[in-house]
């Protein structure tokens, strides 16, 4: 049931979409937000359903027939009902375009009023405002988000250069950082295992000697888990907490911290 535009704004998080994705989202929205006490943080619902929303990356490469689209319309529908007005996905990969938009068609075949945020485009503008002067972007991503371009067409579209790992880094290094049944941060979030660290570390490595001038940390377990090392250069850009600040300036304007 569509929310009443009059309906005070509630933030809502698509949880289930990485282990600790839709914890750190929250985390990211209460940091950014301006309060003296309880009373005065946003809104916000977290609505955590894994056991539903099958693996993105896993469609994207055709190991999975099913689209997590309807999973994820269906968190937001929930989400809505309960007082939602806007919302955000703390899942790069759910941004592709045969996810992303067969979730916004559901929507809006549904008439639903909730306002989805769209994580990649909220990077790109980020970094256009916060960052100026920049050329060249670098990339740290799962497969499907590295194989769908999803940051790659929208840099290029901002005039950006993209840098990404070569194919067999990405597919023995990054990839696996994520993914590994045995030292992936999937897996292994707390602590997050030292192997995984190691290649990620060396596929930050990569974009900087290639002349990236900031990484894009493009998986939420890789921005929860990964910093870039002290002294280092080049400018880490995390996509949740973007997204969080965009959350709140969208419903709270008058409550998002400066940076």
């Amino acid at each position: 049931m569509p929310v009443n535009a009059a309906r005070r704004n509630r933030i809502g998080i698509v949880g289930g979409v990485g282990p600790y994705a839709g914890l750190d989202l929250m985390k990211k929205v209460f940091d950014h937000t301006r309060a003296g006490r309880d009373q005065d943080h946003v809104d916000a619902l977290l609505f955590s359903l894994p056991s539903e929303i099958v693996d993105r990356t896993e469609y994207l490469e055709g190991r999975e027939e099913q689209n997590p689209a309807q999973a994820i319309y269906s968190v937001l529908s929930q989400l809505e009902e309960a007082g939602a007005t806007v919302a955000g996905i703390p899942c790069n990969t759910a941004h592709a375009a045969p996810i992303y938009d067969q979730i916004l068609e559901k929507l809006d075949a549904g008439g639903h009023q909730i306002t989805l945020l769209h994580m990649i485009r909220e990077t790109v503008a980020y970094i256009q405002t916060a960052l100026p002067g920049l050329d060249k972007i670098g990339i740290l991503s799962t497969t499907g988000t590295y194989r769908s371009r999803i940051y790659q067409d929208a840099l290029e579209s901002a005039s950006y250069e993209v840098i990404t790992p070569s194919g067999e880094m990405q597919e023995e290094w990054i990839h696996p950082a994520i993914y590994d049944p045995q030292y992936g941060i999937k897996s292994r979030s707390n602590p997050v295992h030292p192997r995984a660290l190691a290649n990620l570390e060396s596929g930050l490595n990569f974009l900087e000697q290639k002349g990236a001038e900031a990484v894009i940390l493009g998986c939420t377990e890789i921005s929860m888990a990964f910093q870039v090392p002290a002294g280092s250069h080049i400018h880490a850009i995390d996509p949740s907490l973007v997204l969080a600040r965009a959350l709140i300036r969208h419903a709270f304007p008058e409550k998002l911290k400066s940076l």
